[in-house]
C-alpha cells in the first residue's frame, strides 16, 4: 500500500506536548482521516502520516507502556 499523504499542509493546526522545551519536540496535526507529524525545528522538513487507526493503535501502545523502556 502506498503511503498516505495528507491533502493540503498549508491549513494544519500543529499540536506539540505541553512540556515541550520550545525547540525538540514532535508536533501533530490532524488532516482530514489522517494524522501528520513533523518535527517542530524544523517546520519545513519531511512529515510522516498516519491513519487514525494507526495513530489511536499507537496512543494506546504507549498508554499501556509498550514504550516505557526506550526511556
Amino acid at each position: 500500500m502506498p503511503p498516505l499523504r495528507p491533502p493540503t499542509l498549508g491549513n494544519l493546526s500543529w499540536r506539540v506536548a505541553r512540556n515541550c522545551n520550545g525547540g525538540n519536540c514532535i508536533r501533530v496535526a490532524p488532516s482530514a482521516d489522517m494524522i501528520v507529524i513533523g518535527d517542530s525545528k524544523n517546520p519545513d522538513g519531511p512529515l510522516l502520516s498516519y491513519s487514525r487507526a494507526e495513530w489511536a493503535a499507537f496512543v494506546e501502545g504507549v498508554r499501556q507502556g509498550d514504550f516505557d523502556d526506550l526511556m
